[in-house]
């Protein structure tokens, strides 16, 4: 058995990151005959899933280095090849993209070995360990004209563009702060603290949802059962114009919660994905200040407490959504949604919050408007 390789590594990258950027390509038509999934692990099998049942999708391969994992998915998808060799899936011509959904600190060789065998590739959040290896995988992708998606699952979530949808509308106005929870008991990792595995599903969210970068990054966590890998933490994101987003995730906590609340101008939201139905609600609640009052006791503001509005969302996996999006861009050849330079913005952030960590919650700024 051949191993993967994970000791080769790409210089000559720049720092920085221009925040409006994709990867410009133009659209053509192009072949999108097989799919491999590199990583069967807790996520892996739900790729599985989603590419074998994919219109168009004539081949899918499943790669990873335990038998037991590669038995149990061909024991349910009697139609996929399975393989301990990666070797053998990127020289295999009938796999055009590759879905990399191994380890984090192993998404960036294994992403390098797919650009470079010339496969569409499609890497699970986050897109790398730092913003210097997003900037490599960036580079590549685009030297080679082929498509980079960042697995952002939740930019495609349904109830995710309702309220994109909603704050784009002027419903909300003017948003002034986003407060965000996710929390469970585990699943406790060793590779990430809990702020890449959790923070980062919120953190492109939020970026998606505001379409602009944070000045600056504070972070609190601390560990309890892995020494230096934080197990609960919260992040504090200072925006332009005074609005600030709050993220407290926790692989210690007795429920599961994923909640974010939304604050604007004019109405607050309130999302909960664990909600079995009606997962957005819109509340007309919000605070008025008075340039005069007439007594003390108004303190020059009136409250207002309205109507809750509960959305119709027409409700879809998220990750078929996300399959569908990234077959359609590898044939199209256009940009994802979630290209490699929204995987780099929150690569960025996660990397200023890791600096918060170390320098004991101290604010960490962050450089934008540097071109790649």
């Amino acid at each position: 058995m051949e191993d993967i390789s994970l000791n080769g590594s790409l210089a000559g990258s720049s720092n920085g990151f221009h925040l409006p950027s994709k990867i410009a390509v133009v659209a053509t038509q192009r072949q999108m005959r097989g799919i491999a999934i590199v990583g069967l692990g807790y996520w892996g099998p739900n790729w599985v899933r989603n590419f074998s049942q994919a219109n168009g999708i004539e081949r899918v391969v499943c790669c990873d280095f335990s038998r037991e994992r590669r038995d149990l998915i061909k024991s349910r998808y009697p139609s996929v090849l399975v393989t301990e060799n990666i070797d053998q899936v990127l020289n295999d011509p009938k796999v055009d993209a590759v879905v990399v959904a191994t380890p984090v600190n192993t998404h960036f060789e294994i992403a390098i070995r797919c650009l470079k065998a010339g496969k569409a590739t499609l890497v699970e959040k986050p897109l790398a360990t730092s913003g210097e290896q997003a900037e490599v995988l960036i580079r590549m992708a685009r030297e080679r004209d082929l498509t980079l998606m960042s697995g952002h699952t939740f930019e495609y979530s349904a109830p995710v563009r309702k309220i994109r949808e909603l704050i784009g509308s002027g419903e909300l106005g003017d948003v002034l702060y986003i407060n965000s929870v996710r929390a469970n008991l585990g699943m406790f990792r060793r590779d990430v603290n809990v702020a890449w595995d959790l923070a980062t599903h919120d953190i492109s969210i939020i970026l998606m949802l505001l379409g602009e970068m944070p000045i600056e990054v504070s972070c609190q966590g601390e560990s309890h059962y892995h020494d230096r890998v934080e197990d609960v933490a919260r992040l504090t994101l200072h925006f332009a114009n005074n609005v600030i987003a709050f993220v407290h995730v926790s692989w210690l906590d007795p429920n599961k919660i994923r909640h974010t609340t939304i604050v604007g101008s004019r109405k607050m939201l309130v999302y909960d994905d664990t909600a079995p139905s009606e997962k957005v609600r819109v509340y007309d609640k919000g605070v008025t200040k008075h340039p005069y009052y007439d007594t003390f006791g108004n303190f020059q503001l009136s409250y207002r407490n309205g109507d809750v509005n509960i959305p119709r969302i027409e409700e879809s996996e998220p990750l078929k959504v996300e399959c569908d999006h990234f077959v359609d861009c590898v044939k199209r050849g256009i940009s994802p949604n979630s290209d490699g330079h929204s995987g780099l913005r929150v690569v960025k952030v996660l990397e200023a919050a890791d600096r918060s960590l170390k320098n004991h919650g101290q604010p960490m700024p962050i450089a934008a408007g540097l071109r790649i």
